[in-house]
């Protein structure tokens, strides 16, 4: 996703962080310096020195990049429900771990059934007929959510430094383009709020006939490890903006930035029991959501394979709504006529943005066979370039994956990819003597059949495909259940406006990747999902309209 609003920070800007109570994240580990280096079919990887600075100049516009808060205080490990921190019904928690390091975070509480059951109570609750959140004016939710997008940014980075620490994200990665895109998610659909409405429609005979866009009800949200806050704002702020309640669940592995989020929803001033947040594991407090007989509306993004269980839960139980925003294994094709230099870039980004832990990842590189070789030389030169290490620290561009069971999956499919013919071009190897961090890899003459070329990997492992032909590419790049992006680079207008029209996938972009903005649908084709997020068109899955017709004595047209 594309660095968007040139945010620099001066370093050390204040944030909310109460030293008050808690357990301290422990900034200063990193892999071990006796193995800085390590080879791997040519990928070496320097951690960079752990008192780097980042060097001054003399242009007075020019500031420090931010800095991570040093051993932040983990203020809310409760449950958050009906704007109260609760302990779970159990009694049991959820270790939360750092991936770079293996430390021990804290602990955090775990909701099951029951406690989805109070959080449900609350929500709905919440939005009886008459409640302050259903008497409240739209502009006023609106309002709401600006105030929040502004704690978000008074608290920009601590909630950045939270990320870093229990997903492994690269902190100026999770400062300038997650907290940058939460930001603007708030705003969007701040700015919505009082503009969700129906129409008047002239129908036939002596009636007079409008609908309403009425709020669903109580919305249960899953939301994934990857992209924590960013997952957050996306679920919540249409569902709000519409004037539902929500129980949103964090993953088990990230709930540290959702907890603090809920902090601020209370501090700026929501309705008890709008918001709830419940983390838990997906057997226990995601099945408890997504069979719950009192819940209107479910948005997960994951797996498919969760994906498939949560919707036939809501067949199951109660037909609830269902949005699903599920995996991908998406194409981007790089046609000879391209910028080589730039389509690289693109490419490189394209797939190894967060450990190559997106949905979005375009893990199916295709080239056309003139600029083949070249693609894959420069593809590796770039790979081996990047700077493993404790994401923290300044100068790290590549951090861990989230935790052992991803580690071991990927790493049996860059096996896969060895025996099955594909040529390793560099990386395929663990790095360092702790945390879970993997070389990024690179895989040329990968053919269709190959598992690596089927199946989504979620980490940095790039495919390069040799391809002779549109026609051909257009065939290989839909021969996929999924179809969630695409990229397409080519300096023909009219390849790309035929290629474009002619990929499956819910989004395509043409000489770019990850193109994301707040204002654009996101969603996919096929077993990649159903119903969109973000833009006016995730409006439509958090309201229902309803048809109202009067008896009038004469119609006036």
């Amino acid at each position: 996703m594309p660095v968007t609003g040139g945010g620099i920070c001066q370093a050390g800007a204040s944030s909310s962080a109460s030293p008050t109570e808690g357990k301290h994240a422990n900034m200063n580990s990193q892999p071990d310096n006796d193995h800085q280096q390590q080879s791997g079919n040519g990928c070496n990887h320097q951690v960079p020195n752990q008192n780097h600075r980042p060097q001054s100049v003399d242009r007075p516009e020019m500031q420090a990049l931010p800095m991570p808060v040093p051993e932040p205080t983990i203020q809310h490990t409760k449950l958050f429900i009906n704007n109260e921190w609760q302990e779970s019904c159990s009694g049991r928690k959820i270790p939360v771990y750092n991936p770079a390091t293996g430390e021990l975070l804290c602990d955090v509480e775990e909701a099951d059934a029951e406690d989805v059951d109070k959080a449900v109570r609350s929500a709905r609750a919440a939005f009886q007929m008459g409640s302050p959140w259903r008497s409240m004016d739209a502009s006023d939710r609106g309002h709401l959510l600006n105030k929040l997008a502004d704690l978000v940014e008074r608290d920009r980075l601590l909630l950045a430094t939270l990320e870093a620490l229990d997903s492994g994200k690269v902190f100026l990665m999770a400062y300038f383009v997650d907290l940058m895109a939460t930001i603007k998610t708030l705003r969007y659909y701040g700015g919505w709020a009082d503009k969700v409405h129906g129409k008047t429609i002239p129908v036939d005979g002596e009636y007079f006939t409008y609908t309403r866009h009425e709020p669903i009800g109580v919305c249960g949200q899953i939301i994934p490890w990857n992209f924590p806050l960013m997952m957050f704002a996306w679920k919540i702020a249409p569902a709000l903006c519409c004037g539902n309640t929500v129980i949103i669940k964090p993953a088990e592995q990230t709930p540290l930035s959702a907890l603090h989020m809920a902090a601020l929803i209370k501090e700026v001033g929501f309705p008890p029991g709008v918001v709830n947040v419940v983390p838990g594991y997906g057997q226990t407090a995601g099945c408890a959501i997504s069979h719950h007989m009192d819940i209107d509306k479910i948005a997960f993004t994951g797996s498919t394979a969760v994906g498939k269980l949560i919707q036939k839960a809501a067949g199951d139980s109660n037909l609830k709504r269902v949005t699903l925003e599920l995996g991908g294994k998406n194409p981007n094709i790089v046609f000879a006529d391209c910028d080589l230099e730039y389509a690289v870039e693109q490419a490189h980004s394209g797939l190894f943005f967060n450990q190559g832990q997106c949905c979005l990842a375009g893990s199916r590189v295709f080239v056309e066979e003139p600029i083949y070789e070249e693609f894959v030389r420069r593809s590796v030169e770039r790979a081996t370039s990047k700077i493993l290490g404790n994401p923290l620290l300044p100068g790290v561009d590549h951090g861990p994956q989230i935790d052992q069971k991803q580690f071991d999956k990927i790493m049996e499919l860059i096996e896969s990819g060895k025996r099955e013919g594909a040529t390793l071009e560099c990386g395929g190897s663990a790095w360092g003597q702790q945390g879970l961090f993997i070389q990024p890899t690179v895989f040329s003459n990968v053919t269709d059949d190959m598992r690596i070329a089927k199946e989504e990997i979620f980490g940095p492992v790039q495919q390069i495909m040799c391809f002779r032909s549109v026609h051909e590419v257009i065939q290989r790049a839909n021969g996929t259940h999924y179809g969630l992006a695409a990229g397409v680079f080519t300096n023909d207008i009219d390849k790309a406006l035929t290629v474009s029209s002619a990929l499956q996938a819910g989004m395509v972009w043409v000489n770019c990747y990850n193109a994301m903005s707040a204002q654009c649908p996101f969603g996919g084709f096929k077993m990649s999902g159903n119903g969109r997020e973000l833009g006016e068109y995730a409006l439509q899955e958090y309201t229902e309209v309803k048809a109202v017709t009067i008896k009038i004595s004469q119609k006036n047209s």
